[in-house]
Formats: structure tokens, C-alpha cells, sequence
């Protein structure tokens, strides 16, 4: 059976969240592991960022749409511990 992830395994937003129900897959079928902001038609949409890039990326994305800066560092913790950033 295929594992169910509640969050993106590249960037940790919750999927229920993404405003597109997910990333695709090569073949056009929804990514039940990446976000829509992270995959695309089977492809990262920011190939070479470094986990360490990714916790920048998404700390500004969460202060942009008004999260406060002390639950940013929380909510970006785990980042190098997804699926993405394990090889």
C-alpha cells in the first residue's frame, strides 16, 4: 500500500493546504508526497535548492502571508528530515 504524507516532503507545507491538491507527476496524476508550489509535471520547481535554501525559502513565504517570525523557525524545523532531502 502507498504511504499517505500530510505534508509536502520537500518543503512541509500541509497538502490539504495546496491550493491545487498537490504536484503532478510526469504522467499528469496528482503527487500524493509534493506540494503544487514543489512539483510539477514530475519535476522540482526549484531543482538545486539545498534543504538549507528551502528553510530560507519557506520562512519568507510563511512572514509574507503574516505568519509571525518565532512560529517560522518552528514550522521550517523539519525540513531536512523530509523525503526529499534524505539522499
Amino acid at each position: 500500500m502507498e504511504k499517505v504524507y500530510k505534508n509536502c516532503q520537500s518543503c512541509g507545507m500541509p497538502l490539504k493546504r495546496d491550493e491545487n491538491g498537490g504536484g503532478t507527476n510526469a504522467d499528469g496524476s496528482k503527487s500524493n508526497k509534493f506540494c503544487s508550489h514543489c512539483y510539477q509535471k514530475g519535476q522540482f520547481t526549484l531543482p538545486d535548492i539545498t534543504a538549507a535554501q528551502m528553510k530560507d525559502h519557506v520562512k519568507t513565504k510563511l512572514k509574507e502571508s503574516g505568519i509571525p517570525s518565532f512560529l517560522t523557525g518552528f514550522f521550517v524545523s523539519n525540513i531536512p528530515k523530509l523525503e526529499r532531502w534524505k539522499y
